[in-house]
C-alpha cells in the first residue's frame, strides 16, 4: 500500500513524458545525446518528482474536499513526508545538473524556483498556467545546455589555435593563467560562454512550442475538478491545432546557432538540382516520420478535448488533461525529429505505450 501510496503521490505514469525535454533540448542544438543529456534526464525526472510531491503537499486541505482519495488527505502518506520528499529530490536535482556544468545549474536553478513557486504561490492565480508553461520550457533548455557541456569547459590551449602573435611551443601562452583557470574551476570561457548562448538560441523555438502546449494543458487541468468549462477546452484545441501546424514547418536553412552560411545554402541547392533523385530519400524519410508524429500528438490530444467541449463533466476534463500530458511524447518526439534527429525522436516515441499501460493503474493528474 505505500508503495502504491508513492507511486501516486509522485505521478509515476506522468514521469515518461520528462526525458524527451532533455532529448528534443539536445536536438535543437545539433548535437548528439551525450553524458550531459544524461544528466539533464535525471536532474529533470528529480525535479518533476519534486513538483509532484510539493503540489499534493501544497494542496492537502483543498484535496480534503475535493479529491479525499489522494494520498495525503487520505492518511497513507503524511504531510511532512511529501515535503520532505520534494526537498531531497530537488536537492538531488540541481546536485545532477551541477555536475553537467554551471550554464546546466543555472537552468535547472530557474527551472527549480519556477516549480515552488508555481505550487506554492502562483498554481491558483492567473499567472499559474504560465509558470507551468515556463517550467517545461526551461526543462527543454536544460537538456540543450547540459548537451555537449564536456567540450565548453576544456582548456582554451587544447582546442583552439594560438593567436596572433603568440607562440605554439609547450610552455604557456602569455594571458592563458585566466582562461586554464577558469576551465579548471569549471566556468566557461568567453568562447564557451557564446556557444551556451547559441545552444539556448536554437532551442528556444521548440521550448517555445513545448510551453505553448503545456499553457493550453494546464488552463484546462484548472477545472479538472469541477468540470463547467467548455471555453478551456475549445481554446486548448485550438492551440494544439496551431501548435501542430507549426511543429510541421521545419526550420529550413538554419544550423543550429543560427542561418547557415549563404555558401552552404547555394551548394545544397545546387545539389539538389543536380542530383534530385538522390535528394530525396534522405529529406523524405524525415518528412515522413515528422508528419506521422505530429499527427500522433493531434490525434492523442484533441479527441479527448472534443469531449470534454461537448460535455465539460469532470471525468471527461480530468481525461481531457491527461489525454494533454500524454500528448508531450509524440510533440518531443516530432520536435526532436524536425531538428534533424530521427533518431531520439523514435526513442521519446518508444515511451508512449508505457505511459499508457502506467496510466491505467496511476493517474497522471
Amino acid at each position: 500500500m505505500t508503495v502504491r501510496a508513492w507511486a501516486e503521490l509522485l505521478r509515476v505514469s506522468a514521469l515518461f513524458t520528462v526525458p524527451g525535454d532533455a532529448l528534443a533540448g539536445a536536438a535543437a542544438t545539433g548535437r548528439r545525446p551525450d553524458r550531459g543529456t544524461a544528466l539533464a534526464v535525471g536532474a529533470s525526472l528529480c525535479l518533476y518528482e519534486a513538483g509532484m510531491a510539493l503540489n499534493d503537499w501544497a494542496d492537502r486541505d483543498e484535496d480534503a474536499v475535493d479529491r479525499p482519495h489522494r494520498p495525503i488527505p487520505s492518511g497513507r502518506i503524511a504531510p511532512g513526508a511529501a515535503l520532505a520528499a520534494a526537498g531531497a529530490l530537488t536537492a538531488a536535482g540541481l546536485g545532477l545538473a551541477a555536475r553537467a556544468g554551471r550554464p546546466a545549474l543555472a537552468v535547472a536553478t530557474g527551472l527549480a524556483a519556477t516549480v515552488w513557486a508555481y505550487d506554492l504561490r502562483l498554481k491558483h492565480t492567473p499567472a499559474g498556467p504560465a509558470a507551468m508553461a515556463a517550467t517545461r520550457g526551461l526543462d527543454l533548455l536544460l537538456g540543450a545546455t547540459a548537451t555537449g557541456a564536456a567540450k565548453t569547459t576544456t582548456r582554451r590551449g587544447s582546442d583552439t589555435p594560438p593567436g596572433p602573435g603568440v607562440a605554439s611551443g609547450p610552455g604557456p601562452s602569455p594571458g592563458a593563467g585566466a582562461g586554464a583557470a577558469s576551465a579548471s574551476a569549471g566556468g566557461p570561457g568567453p568562447g564557451a560562454a557564446e556557444a551556451v548562448r547559441g545552444r539556448v538560441r536554437g532551442a528556444l523555438p521548440a521550448a517555445g512550442l513545448l510551453g505553448a502546449h503545456t499553457y493550453a494543458v494546464t488552463a484546462v487541468s484548472r477545472h479538472e475538478a469541477q468540470g463547467g468549462s467548455t471555453t478551456a477546452p475549445l481554446a486548448a484545441l485550438a492551440a494544439v491545432t496551431a501548435l501542430g501546424a507549426a511543429t510541421l514547418r521545419e526550420r529550413c536553412g538554419r544550423g543550429p546557432e543560427g542561418p547557415a552560411p549563404a555558401a552552404e545554402r547555394g551548394r545544397a541547392a545546387e545539389a539538389l538540382r543536380s542530383h534530385p533523385t538522390r535528394a530525396t530519400p534522405a529529406s523524405t524519410t524525415p518528412r515522413l516520420l515528422l508528419t506521422a508524429l505530429t499527427g500522433t500528438y493531434f490525434r492523442t490530444a484533441a479527441g479527448p478535448l472534443v469531449h470534454a467541449a461537448l460535455n465539460p463533466s469532470p471525468p471527461l476534463t480530468q481525461r481531457a488533461v491527461g489525454g494533454g500530458i500524454r500528448a508531450m511524447i509524440p510533440l518531443q518526439a516530432a520536435l526532436a525529429t524536425r531538428a534533424g534527429a530521427a533518431g531520439s525522436g523514435l526513442a521519446v516515441m518508444a515511451l508512449a505505450p508505457l505511459a499508457r499501460t502506467l496510466a491505467r493503474k496511476v493517474s497522471p493528474t
